[in-house]
């Protein structure tokens, strides 16, 4: 097992996102916005259950890599920190999933 954390990946994606280095892919999706952001997340939504469905294992991995970061950019660019939704994932936990779900209201 990795030592690795989606908190690294977190700090990472926040220091290349402040950089002024060209060659930087996160940089350049910050500067894009939003937006973009967004539409890279569903691609790699998308792209992950493909692989999903079609038992590709390693593309599993692979995609879900980039889904990961590409939540990092858009969690990034929506001023919301992991942090942040590791607090609401805590608080739900206190409770079944279907109890929690009836609460927010969710059918």
């Amino acid at each position: 097992m990795t030592a690795f954390t989606l908190t690294d990946l977190e700090k990472i994606v926040a220091e290349r996102a402040a950089s002024s280095d060209t060659k930087s892919y996160t940089a350049s999706l910050y500067a894009k916005g939003i937006g973009k952001a967004s539409q890279k997340l569903g691609e790699e939504a998308v792209e992950t259950v493909i692989a999903a469905v079609s038992g590709d294992t390693q593309g599993v991995v692979s995609e879900t890599a980039d889904l990961l970061y590409h939540l990092l950019v858009v969690l990034g660019l929506s001023g919301v920190s992991l942090d942040d939704v590791l607090t609401e994932l805590e608080r739900r936990t206190v409770q079944t999933g279907l109890e929690e779900k009836a609460a927010r209201g969710h059918g």
